[in-house]
This record gives C-alpha cells, structure tokens and sequence, in this order.
C-alpha cells in the first residue's frame, strides 16, 4: 500500500498526461484514416478515446506494472573466475556508530512540481464548476418548463425510429435554441414559439433531437466533458473535443437523412433554426443543442454532398472499436513513466524539504539510489534523516520506524560494517519482535551467529525466523541445514536441505541456491549422481529465469564494422560472506556496455546465483577497462557478457 506523497501524486499525473497525449494522438490519426467512413463512425472513435482517457489514471493505479524484453543477449563472452577459502574472511566488521537523527521543522515552501499540480487542479476544478453550473441550469430549465402542446408527432417518431425510451417533450422559453438533455431521463426542449411551426419543421426538428437520444449522445457529451476536464491543459484534448462535437452533429444528420427527409428541406429548416435561435451559454456545457453556428457551414456542405457515406456503425464495427480501445488501454495504463531516483545534487536540501513534507520515502529512494553507484556515506546522509521522519511521524515503536532501522541495517551490512547492521537489526526486531518484517533481522543475526561460531543461536534466530515468516521459511531451513552441516550432523542437515526445497517455489533463483548448496553437501557424502542431478536442475531453473536487459540505443553490437572491446584490466571478484558460509559455487552471468571511453557501463545481473554474489560480480567488472571497440576508427559502446565463476577450493 503506497502513500500519497507530493512526489508519488506528481508521478501519477506525468504518467496520465503523457499517456493521454497519446491516446488523443492515436485518436486524431486513426479518425483521419477513417474521413471516408461515416461521422458515426469518427464519432465512436473519439468516444472511445474520451472514455479511456478518463479511465487511464484508475486503470494506472490499478494494472500492475510491466515490462517487456526488447533485446537478446550480446554473442561476445569474457570470463573471470574467483576463488575462495570456504573458512571465514577476515574480520571486516569496523564499528560505525550513525548517531539517532532528529527530525528539525522547516517552513513549507511549495516548490515547482507543486505550482504545476496546483495549476492542474485550479483548471479542472473551474472546469468541474463549469458542469455542476450546467447540470443545475437544466435542472431548472426542467421545472419552469411545461410540457409541448402537441406530443403526438414525437410519439409517431419515437415509433418509427424503433425507440422504446420514454422521452419528454416540453416547451421552452421563446428564442431557445432546441436542446436535448438527460442521460437516464432523456427530455427534448422546444423553444414556445415551436407550436406555429409548420409540420415539416417540427418534424425535423424532433427527428434531430430523437437522432440524439437514439444514439445516446447525452452521456457521451459528459464523457467527453469529462475528459477535457481532465486535461483541459492539453491541445489535443480540446481537439478530441471540437471533433467530437463536429463528428456528432454529423452522425445525427445521417441518421435524419436516412429516415427518409430530403436533403434540401433539411438543410433549409436547420439553417433556419440556427439562425435565429440561441442556446444559453450555461444551458450548453450540459445539453446537446441542434446547431451551433460555428459547425454550421461544415454540416451544410456534409447534407448537401450525396457523396457522404451516412452508414452507421454495425455491431461488428462496435465490437471491434471495443477490442482495439481494450488493446490498447490495458498495456498504456500498465506502463509507466520511469521514476528513477536520482541522488540531489544538494543532500541538505533535498533533506530540509523531506522533512518539510514529512516525506521519508523521497529520501530512501534516492539513497538506494546511492547505493548502486556507491555512494554509501551519501546514501547514510538520506537515511539517517528519513528514519527520523518515520520515528516524528509514527513514533519510536511503531512498525514503520523499525522498518527504517532495518534498512540502516541494510546499509551497515552492504558497507561491510557487521557490528553496526547487528545494532540496527536488534533494535528493529524488539519491535517486531517476530512478525514477517523481522524476518530478514532474524536471517541476519542468524548468520552473524554463524561466523562467531554460536551455532546454537544461529539455530534459535533461524527458527524464529522460519515462525516469524512462513512464505520464506525455505530459505531460512536452508540456513539451518547449513548450520548443522557445520556441526557435522549430516543426517539432520539433509532433512533440513530437503525441506528447504519443499517450502520454497520449485523455479526461483533462491531455489537453485539452496540445490546447489544441497549439491556440494551430497558431494561431500560421495553422492556423486545425486549431486550432478540436482546442479542439472539448478542451472536450468537459473537458464529459465535469466533476464534480457535493455541496452541503450546507442550500443552497438560486434559485427561487420565493428571491432571486439580488448580487456586492458580486470579486477577479480571476491566471495560475499554468506556464499563462503554457505559453501555456494556457480556462475553469474552479467550483461554489459564497453563505452567509447574504455570504461564499463550498464552492468545488470542476466543470471544471477544470490547471496551477495551478484553483487559481488557487478562490483568488480564494473572497475574493468578495456580499450574500447570501434566502428570506422572511431571509439563506439559496445554490448558484451560476463562470466563470473565462484569456487571454492
């Protein structure tokens, strides 16, 4: 469950505004390849459009996100290996004490994502007040109304026209342009000077405004009402507008020139009418009015042109506007705007505006993202702060303050310092005591146990950390088998190895680690087969959950023209201490980009063997250099892979 913060609001409405230019965008361009089809037609694009445009920003929020591989694997392979020691490394565990951080009171200063979102809000609540003013105004127009003299041609017509509704005519004041208003209770206003209208007129008129409720243009009017008043800022939502009412007015045309009425009688009555009535300004944001006079001339011409095609959609049309509105919204509202957490170029401030919004969440993402680069003192500096705002905001017990100790733990233990993530994670699981979000602490302290050699509390913290949580309880046997192994109980580690794989999801990564850990243990008892089937699996299960990173558009790939990057230096990794506790071997695979400056870039994990080990991998072949492959004699960035072997001697 995610919180509303100014950062995650702004982020929900980038994603709906650009997503909408789109759509409308797709909108205008397929309507221009249907201008040889029928306005009804245009008309239900447009519509379509609308509707999925005000739907966007719920169905965002409610799709789960998803990505899409774009790209296979680069062909050109280097390979390193590093070797380990299975006993314990050296003491690395350098106390670094992070002083409690307190929360300090800054005044609120709306910055310019803010004015934006403001601005956003004060268009579209003038706009909403535009159709609540609308909705009211007819409302009224509906009580002073009194119903038309002569209701019997709009019954003949209803008739005709194959409609079941019940529709209410009433009569208007005099001068009132005819309208038609009502989604659920669809009513026709007849200006009262309607009544000395020859027959022919009234019939066409009626014909008109029943065309409307026919076609259900009363809620596609609040649809696309809807949609502009959403975006009222876009060109194009105003354009989908403006089309939509053109597009209308000439659907309803059609279908009153296919009932029957001659196309110069029409053309004359309507002149007529728009001409000298008027539709009030307020009366118009909530009716569909028969004519205005800015579409006038265009609508004249699409009568009198016997060229027009005037057919209207069929249900096979329907339907398939339908499935194309649904293929297309489903994977635009699922994708989303890339947020990637940058480090702020000035961590005070970024730190003084946090805490003026109380916003701890801004700071942990960008000291995770300082993490990835590095930056662990930077990434320190974010969180020390972020876990006061949690503590101001929630209080010093609370859940939410014990999940920012754990990731201060988080951050000691990535930074090698063991004595510190130890103090962070204690204090986090006194409140959590053993609930699924102490799990990790649990594990932590478990293998810290392991390395000073107190087995029987690393037993006691795995197993509550089996209790505390259930849907990683296989990890956490894997543990204790290991733990067991180490006191040379062979019969209890293997019941302990086998559960392990019963609790834990057959294909994940985890999995495979705990069937290669199972593997060298059975090595260990002689039981060569058994152990060669269960690496066989591991690595099929790591095949199968191997990834297909994007690389950047400007990556080339070696070929034709192309030269092969030449390692210059390569850095050997060095075993995480979890994999060296856990007698874990295998290897990683990474993908990455040789810049054009000899230097290694966009390193992401292809397949992955866990336990700190991935990591390990990235951090050192991101210190490689190479001479860089060109293209034409001129330095270019090249794709490549990666593999890293870890054994144990």
């Amino acid at each position: 469950m995610f919180t509303w913060t100014e950062t995650r609001l702004f982020s929900e409405l980038l994603n709906a505004a650009l997503k909408s230019t789109l759509l409308f965008g797709l909108a205008w361009i397929l309507t221009l390849s249907l201008r040889r089809c029928s306005a009804a037609a245009r008309h239900l694009v447009w519509t379509a459009a609308a509707a999925a445009a005000v739907g966007l920003p719920f169905l965002s929020i409610a799709i789960p996100e998803v990505s899409f591989p774009v790209r296979v694997l680069p062909d050109i392979v280097f390979q390193t290996t590093a070797i380990a020691t299975p006993g314990n490394a050296a003491d690395l565990s350098a106390t670094h004490s992070v002083p409690a951080a307190v929360a300090q009171v800054s005044h609120w200063h709306p910055d310019w994502k803010l004015w934006l979102m403001l601005l956003w809000a004060v268009g579209s609540t003038n706009s909403l007040a535009q159709m609540i003013a609308g909705r009211a105004a007819v409302r009224r127009a509906r009580r002073a109304a009194g119903p038309f003299a002569d209701s019997g041609l709009c019954t003949d017509l209803c008739r005709s026209l194959g409609m079941r509704r019940k529709v209410e005519l009433l009569e208007s004041r005099s001068g009132s342009m005819p309208t038609t208003a009502g989604v659920f209770r669809p009513a026709i206003f007849l200006p009262s000077e309607a009544v000395q209208w020859s027959e022919a007129r009234l019939r066409v008129v009626l014909l008109h405004e029943l065309a409307h409720v026919r076609r259900g243009d009363t809620w596609t009017h609040w649809v696309a009402r809807t949609a502009l008043m959403l975006y009222w800022w876009n060109p194009l939502a105003w354009k989908a507008w403006r089309e939509l009412l053109k597009e209308r007015e000439r659907a309803t045309d059609d279908l009153v020139l296919n009932s029957g009425e001659g196309a110069s009688d029409y053309a004359g009555h309507l002149l007529a009418v728009a001409t000298s009535m008027r539709a009030a300004p307020v009366l118009a944001w909530a009716t569909v009015s028969m004519a205005r006079p800015s579409q006038l001339e265009g609508r004249l011409i699409a009568i009198l042109d016997s060229e027009v095609n005037r057919r209207m959609p069929g249900p096979a049309f329907m339907t398939a506007a339908a499935v194309l509105t649904a293929a297309v919204v489903a994977p635009l509202a699922a994708l989303h705007a890339q947020d990637n957490a940058a480090i702020p170029a000035d961590v005070d401030a970024a730190i003084r505006v946090a805490k003026s919004e109380q916003n701890y969440e801004v700071l942990e993402n960008a000291a995770k993202a300082a993490e990835k680069q590095g930056k662990f003192d930077t990434a320190e500096q974010l969180l020390q702060p972020a876990v006061a705002i949690r503590a101001d905001k929630a209080g010093q017990e609370s859940t939410e303050y014990a999940v920012g100790l754990l990731k201060l733990g988080d951050l000691e233990n990535l930074r090698g310092n063991d004595k510190s993530a130890q103090d962070f994670y204690a204090r986090a699981m006194q409140i959590l005591r053993d609930t699924p979000q102490a799990a990790p602490a649990l594990m932590y302290l478990g293998r810290a146990a392991m390395k000073q050699k107190d087995y029987s509390k690393a037993l006691e913290y795995f197993q509550r950390a089996q209790t505390a949580d259930p849907a990683n309880a296989g990890v956490a046997l894997m543990w204790t088998g290991i733990v067991q192994q180490s006191q040379n109980d062979t019969q209890e580690a293997e019941t302990a190895y086998r559960n392990s794989l019963l609790r834990q999801e057959p294909n994940t990564t985890a999995a495979a680690a705990t069937m290669l850990v199972y593997a060298k243990f059975l090595r260990n008892q002689s039981r060569n087969d058994e152990a060669n089937d269960l690496e066989a699996r591991a690595l099929a299960i790591q095949k199968a959950n191997a990834v297909t990173p994007k690389l950047p558009a400007d990556t080339f790939r070696i070929g034709p023209g192309i030269s092969t990057p030449k390692p210059l230096q390569q850095i050997e990794p060095t075993y995480s201490e979890d994999a060296r506790l856990a007698h874990l071997e295998g290897t990683v695979v990474l993908s990455i980009v040789v810049g054009a400056d000899g230097l290694t870039h966009d390193i992401n994990v292809v397949r992955g063997l866990g336990l700190g080990l991935d990591e390990k991998a990235a951090e050192a072949v991101g210190k490689w250099t190479f001479q860089p492959g060109a293209k034409d004699g001129q330095p270019v960035s090249v794709a490549a892979v990666v593999e890293v072997n870890f054994h144990l001697l």
